[in-house]
């Protein structure tokens, strides 16, 4: 029997560490509020229910505007982090393979992957994206780096600053500050680039669970946690300062004592006892595919979806593909003969009635919703169980879940929240259309008080 060449053989062990460190549980965490409405969803979205059930967990104190870093430190969700793991968010759309990401982690730790008493010296991985086709209010990132000689996609990350954070300190400075340390050591290999943002999506080693209990100062995984732990590799003393030597350090019970501190022979302690601080990865994606995109306002929600409408379905292409539709238009004996349905560029849900001499063209129509005749819906998002009233004319909106729109409205670039009544004849551009009485229930407890 022939022994396997070198090549080989890091594939064999790539293969039993990935055994090992397959993302077996999966936890969602959510806002109370949001609890019955997710696990709802998990049971009956037929692209939910076809996934591992996965764990949700609804802190008491989680609210809905609670930073990243403080989510982390919550005791329910540190009570789910056993092992080393992953932080995704809800509002990304990625198209690569999480195990791709995983096994460059795992290629860029080495030998401290084979062994399990090494987690608590194991480094990190975040990604970014380049966002050349970026909306408004698309926010970016500040981000220096270091480039790795394996791989140009993945480098070292030296600093990460959220641009809104850097046009302040510019403001409030006149220039952009950087340490020396930063510019004597990195000046012949760092780069400084804009355009990316960052995805939130981040590989952590076990010991950032307890760095991130301990340190009650940081507020966000992005700008503080991840911006400070690329700091600490060049910035002197800010490891010590963070308290990274103590979750570094980690001493094995039943560890013999050292008496060496009992002799009268002076001794130089070796310098690897000072630890050194763990790199910290990062992964910069470039081009249109795969599809990378967090999508966290109104804005990118319209871009992201018409995008993902212009895939050819599986019916039509003949195959899966990352975020094809089985059909463009799953219901098709619900569309009147008359009408016109730009294929190519739109998608139509389960349900969706389209009456006689409408015309839909680079659209997203949600399931259950209704389309009057003689309506025009142009490079529009309507979502679930939505009414459009006849003639109406709507270019460039976004429409919320259970929203009617009068007859005769002609809407351009509008959003209209969930459950909202526009009346009839309404001419409106650039306008946010929202609930009346959103805060009636609110106002009423004030009032009650008072009295």
């Amino acid at each position: 029997m022939s022994c396997p060449n070198r090549q080989q053989t890091d594939d064999i062990l790539s293969a039993k560490v990935l055994r090992l460190l397959i993302v077996a549980d999966v936890t969602l965490i959510t806002p109370p509020s949001a609890l019955a409405r997710i696990k709802s969803a998990l049971q009956q979205d037929p692209y939910l229910n076809s996934l591992p059930v996965p764990k949700v967990v609804a802190p008491q104190d989680l609210q809905a505007t609670m930073a990243t870093a403080q989510l982390l430190r919550l005791p329910e969700v540190q009570s789910c982090i056993e092992s080393d793991f992953f932080i995704l968010p809800c509002d990304l759309v990625c198209g690569i393979e999480g195990t791709y990401l995983l096994k460059m982690w795992m290629a860029s730790q080495g030998q401290a992957m084979m062994t399990e008493e090494s987690r608590h010296r194991r480094g990190g991985l975040c990604m970014y994206y380049h966002t050349e086709d970026a909306v408004k209010k698309d926010g970016l990132n500040l981000i220096a780096v270091e480039p790795a000689r394996s791989s140009q996609r993945l480098s070292k990350l030296l600093m990460s600053i959220g641009m809104d954070t850097v046009k302040r300190n510019l403001e409030r400075d006149n220039g952009f500050l950087l340490r020396h340390s930063f510019t004597k050591r990195q000046a012949t290999q760092a780069k400084m680039l804009t355009g990316y943002r960052d995805s939130h999506l981040y590989i952590f080693p076990y010991w950032v669970k307890d760095f991130s209990r301990r340190q009650e100062r940081l507020v966000s995984i992005s700008e503080d946690l991840i911006g400070l732990w690329a700091k600490s590799a060049w910035q002197r003393g800010l490891h010590e300062k963070l308290g990274m030597d103590t979750c570094l350090s980690q001493q094995k019970e039943g560890q013999e004592n050292d008496y060496r501190g009992l002799s009268t022979v002076t001794h130089q302690p070796p310098r690897n006892d000072v630890p050194e601080v763990p790199t910290l990865l990062a992964y910069l994606h470039t081009g249109l595919t795969p599809l990378v995109r967090r999508v966290d306002n109104p804005a990118l929600l319209l871009s992201t979806s018409l995008r993902l409408a212009k895939l050819g379905s599986i019916e039509d292409v003949g195959h899966t593909a990352p975020f094809a539709h089985d059909r463009k238009i799953v219901s098709p004996d619900c569309v009147a003969s008359n009408c016109f349905i730009s294929k190519d560029d739109c998608l139509l849900g389960s349900n969706v009635i389209v009456e006689r001499c409408s015309v839909i063209k680079e659209s997203c129509i949600g399931p259950n919703s209704k389309i009057c005749s003689g309506a025009r819906i142009t490079r529009c998002v309507i979502l679930d169980g939505v009414v459009i009233g006849e003639r109406c004319v709507l270019t460039g909106c976004i429409v919320g879940s259970l929203s009617h729109i009068g007859n005769d409205s002609v809407l351009k670039d509008c959003e209209v929240q969930e459950g909202n009544v526009v009346p009839e004849q309404t001419e409106a551009k650039n306008e946010k259309f929202m609930p009346l009485f959103e805060d009636l229930e609110d106002d009423t407890d004030i009032f009650a008080n008072s009295c």
